[in-house]
Formats: structure tokens, C-alpha cells, sequence
């Protein structure tokens, strides 16, 4: 694993510029973790939709409005029955292969998010009962029941078009060598150290694309990946913590900018997920309850952040669409949290938490080992690579873990794979047939009424049960070099490398 440090960063920075004129074309990208596998149907973690941003085009992308729009597909309607829906693709577009992208390879890549081992695509894409290709340039997708949110899924992995050779050739180990139809195709990729990208000239956008190389960077340490943008050593970094925005203000080398987010960071509990599980705080939802009392989200963002995140209790912001305001943000009570935890027996209460070894949530489970401390809870903190803390999550090898959901468009991306019985990111395993109903209900409603009180009716059942307890919502902030230029803020976090620019 390389040591990132600012001696380590300036040799790095030298050797690039040693490399001449087209080193100056490196985008040097520091990114707060390492991705799991570069593999769209596989893939979990937000590191790898940072990099899949420059590699995978999907059929449909999102604007700074959250507006759908055309990407490898030109257009989309549904039938009347809302049962099906059809998609026009995008003529000339050829994957980093030379294999021409047409219906019959996107039929591929969406049936094997449908059916492959391990797809964390597959309850995103809904009661899909087939998928057909229409000559050479439509895509059908037939639906069991109607399902409102399955545009908003296509517009982020589980909409991303592999190649069907590579595909065929690689089967499970595509993230390997992943090959894709995005303006950047693979290069190489050093585990902890590095993933590098270079410029498709086959792009069917090419003329927007102006960077001949990116190198991601995962950098786990807030003031490491700040130390090294303000040496000269990175040219883009991620996550910015607010307490750091002074120190880009005041450096006319670098600019910054930000924007809201669609992401919650909240805590995850092991509900029936092995024998991990078997843990009071698992198993008795008046602890949780307990817990949930002794946080103050106020005084936590306002440490974490400056106040400038938002304090939060659900998967989406108060004054979105999908808000259940019925359920507010609740304030803090020690002296309930406390009676709580005697009534369910214990004096006090031992749990362990999994944490992201990132600055950030480091920092966060600190702040919270010494407020839930003051209600009885003795919270030893586990640091974790990302990668490896999510593959803990599936298997059940965890007690509780602190994370974060980058986010989705349509709520359904931010709660049913994860809450539904048979949801492929229900790591804690929670199962509550009611819930259950209510989030299948909100998937097949059309109207955006009758979606909202399906979804604020479950809301009032899990947030009770809280096999999740959601903290705050974070805010988008990049800081880069004054010689990068084209930088866009979308809600979700990533970086499109369209139109960037990199001067000399």
C-alpha cells in the first residue's frame, strides 16, 4: 500500500512533470477510498461510481437540477399500461473493445445485472420480466407490475453498458479489465494505490473530452489528500472538509467548489445477519431506540461540519418530495435514553461499530462514542477500509458499522435494497412484511401522492424498528487546482470529466 505524504506526493508530482507534455495532461484525482470491484453489476461502493463516471456511460445521466438526461440512450417513453419501457440508443457509439454498442448488447448487460451471482443491480431494476432488443437501435424493457423508479435506476449503474466480448472473456472477473463504452478506458489498476484511465478517441462525444489521462488516487486522510492538492502533487480532491474551506480561500493556486448532496451517512445494525446478530443492541429495539435518543444531530454537525451539513433522520433531506414530515428529526434525551436502557435490563451497554478508516467518519464515530457514552453505551470503534467493511456488511461480520449512501433521484434507491426482505444491500438482513408491502406498493404507484403516503406509512414502521438510524446529510465540496477548469457540481457526487480542462 503506498504511503501517501507530501514528500511521497512531490516525488510523485515530479516524475509526472519529468514525463513532459503529455504527463501535463494527467488529471491527478485524489479520491477518499478504494473502490471495490470496477464492475458495474458487483460494484457498492462510491469510490467506484467516481470512477466508473469517466469510464461507463449509462443509458441516461442526471443534471446540477436532477434532471434526466440522455446519455447512451437518446430517448425513452413508457406505454400506456406502464408496463413497458422503451428506449432509442444512441447510433455510432462503440465500447473501448471496437465491439459495436447496439440493442442486443445492452440486452446483455441489463440481463446480467437481472441474473448474475452477487448483482447488487437486481433489486434496483424492479419486477423486470423481460428484456428485448428491437432491431438494432431500441430496447424494451417488460415489466411483471409498474415500476415509477426504474428510469431514475438506469440513470446510474444499473443503466452502465459493458461490452458483451469482454463480458463473454471475463464473465465474473470483468472488473478485472472492465471495458465500457465512457469517454476514459482502463489502464491499470495498483489495489490501494491507484486506478489509471486514459482517453477513448472512439468516444461518441470525444470533442467534449480534453484531459488525455486520469490518475484516481485513493487517499483515505482528509489533510493528506489537502496537503497534497496545495503541493502542486494532486489536481482534484474530493470530500473537502468543511473546516478546510478557509484554507482554499485563502490559496490563489486552487478554487473550490460545492454543492447540496443527495448522500445520508447513518448507522447500520446487524439484525439477523449470522451470528453477529445475536447482540443486545441487535436484538432489542428499545436499545436502538435508546441510542437514537443519545445523539444530538445539531451538535454533531455543527462539530463535524461547521453546521454545514444537515442534521437528518431519514434516507432524504427535510423539504425533499419524499420526506416523511410526520417523523421529524428527534431531539436529544439522555435522561429517556438512560431509562430506556434500564428497562431493557442492562446498566450498561457494549457494542462494537465498524467505521470507514476515512478522516471524516472517523471523526463522527468519536463524536458519537462520547454522546451515546453519556446514555450507557460503551462503543468501541473498528477502522476499516471501505471495500473490505462493505464485504463484512454482506457476510454478517459486523455488529454495527457507521456509512454512507451516496443517494438516488427516486427514494426507491435509497431504501429498498436496503430495507426490503429481499433487498441485495440488506446486509443487517431486517425483514418486515409489512414494510415490505408498503415499499413494493410505493414502487408500482404512479401518482406521486399515492407514492408519498406508501412510503411515509413505511417510514413510520423502520424508523421505529431502526434497523438504521440515519445522523446527517453531507454537502459536495471538491477543491482543485486553478488550472482545472469545466468543473460541474451534480447532487450525486461525481465528477464528469466532460469538458474539463487542464491547462499546462
Amino acid at each position: 500500500m503506498t504511503r501517501w505524504t507530501p514528500i511521497a506526493a512531490a516525488a510523485m508530482a515530479l516524475a509526472l512533470l519529468a514525463g513532459g507534455g503529455a504527463a501535463a495532461q494527467t488529471l491527478r484525482f485524489g479520491i477518499a477510498s478504494d473502490p471495490d470491484a470496477l464492475d458495474p453489476t458487483l460494484s457498492r461502493t462510491v469510490a467506484g461510481r467516481q470512477v466508473f463516471a469517466a469510464l461507463c456511460d449509462k443509458l441516461i445521466d442526471i443534471d446540477e437540477k436532477l434532471d434526466l438526461k440522455p446519455q447512451l440512450a437518446t430517448a425513452w417513453s413508457w406505454s400506456a399500461d406502464g408496463l413497458t419501457l422503451s428506449l432509442t440508443l444512441r447510433p455510432g457509439v462503440v465500447f473501448h473493445d471496437g465491439v459495436k454498442m447496439d440493442a442486443a448488447a445492452v440486452k446483455i448487460s441489463l440481463d446480467r445485472h437481472l441474473t448474475l451471482q452477487g448483482s447488487t443491480r437486481r433489486s434496483e431494476m424492479g419486477p423486470v420480466r423481460e428484456v428485448e432488443a428491437v432491431g438494432a437501435d431500441t430496447v424494451r424493457v417488460h415489466l411483471k407490475e409498474p415500476f415509477a423508479p426504474l428510469v431514475a435506476a438506469l440513470a446510474d449503474r444499473a443503466g452502465m453498458i459493458m461490452s458483451p466480448r469482454a463480458l463473454a472473456e471475463l464473465g465474473d472477473k470483468f472488473g478485472n479489465n472492465p471495458v465500457c463504452a465512457g469517454p476514459f478506458r482502463f489502464v491499470r489498476r495498483i489495489a490501494l494505490d491507484r486506478m489509471d484511465l486514459e482517453r477513448f478517441p472512439g468516444y461518441w462525444d470525444a470533442a467534449n473530452v480534453h484531459i488525455e489521462k486520469i490518475a484516481y488516487l485513493p487517499i483515505p486522510d482528509n489533510t493528506v489528500r489537502l496537503t497534497n492538492l496545495r503541493a502542486g502533487s494532486l489536481d482534484l480532491v474530493e470530500r473537502v472538509l468543511p473546516s478546510d474551506v478557509s484554507q482554499l480561500k485563502g490559496d490563489a493556486r486552487l478554487g473550490l467548489a460545492s454543492g447540496p448532496s443527495l448522500a445520508a451517512t447513518y448507522i447500520s445494525f446487524n439484525i439477523a445477519n449470522g451470528p453477529r446478530a445475536d447482540t443486545p443492541i441487535n436484538k432489542k429495539a428499545m436499545l436502538r431506540e435508546a441510542l437514537d435518543l443519545s445523539i444530538d444531530r445539531e451538535a454533531l454537525v455543527l462539530v463535524l461540519s461547521d453546521g454545514a451539513y444537515v442534521p437528518g433522520n431519514q434516507s432524504v433531506a427535510r423539504g425533499t418530495p419524499f420526506y416523511a414530515n410526520a417523523i421529524p428529526v428527534p431531539k436529544r434525551d439522555v435522561a429517556k435514553a438512560r431509562k430506556l436502557v434500564k428497562e431493557a435490563g442492562f446498566d450498561r451497554v457494549k457494542l462494537q461499530m465498524s467505521v470507514p478508516n476515512t478522516t471524516e467518519f472517523k471523526q463522527a464515530a468519536e463524536i458519537l462514542q462520547g454522546m451515546v457514552g453519556e446514555a450507557g453505551f460503551d462503543m468501541e470503534l473498528r477502522l476499516f477500509e471501505t471495500a473490505t467493511l462493505l464485504r463484512d456488511w454482506t457476510a454478517g461480520d459486523f455488529e454495527s458499522l457507521l456509512i454512507l449512501w451516496s443517494g438516488r433521484v427516486d427514494i426507491d434507491g435509497n431504501i429498498y435494497s436496503f430495507k426490503a426482505c429481499d433487498g441485495n444491500l440488506n446486509g443487517g438482513k431486517y425483514c418486515s412484511a409489512e414494510v415490505d408491502r408498503l415499499l413494493k406498493e410505493g414502487r408500482v404507484k404512479v401518482d406521486l401522492a399515492a407514492r408519498q403516503a406508501a412510503y411515509e406509512a413505511a417510514a413510520k414502521l423502520y424508523l421505529a424498528d431502526r434497523p438504521y438510524i440515519y445522523l446527517y446529510h453531507p454537502t459536495n465540496i471538491f477543491g482543485f487546482t486553478a488550472r482545472l477548469s469545466g468543473l460541474r457540481v451534480i447532487p450525486d457526487g461525481l465528477i464528469r470529466v466532460q469538458g474539463l480542462k487542464l491547462k499546462p
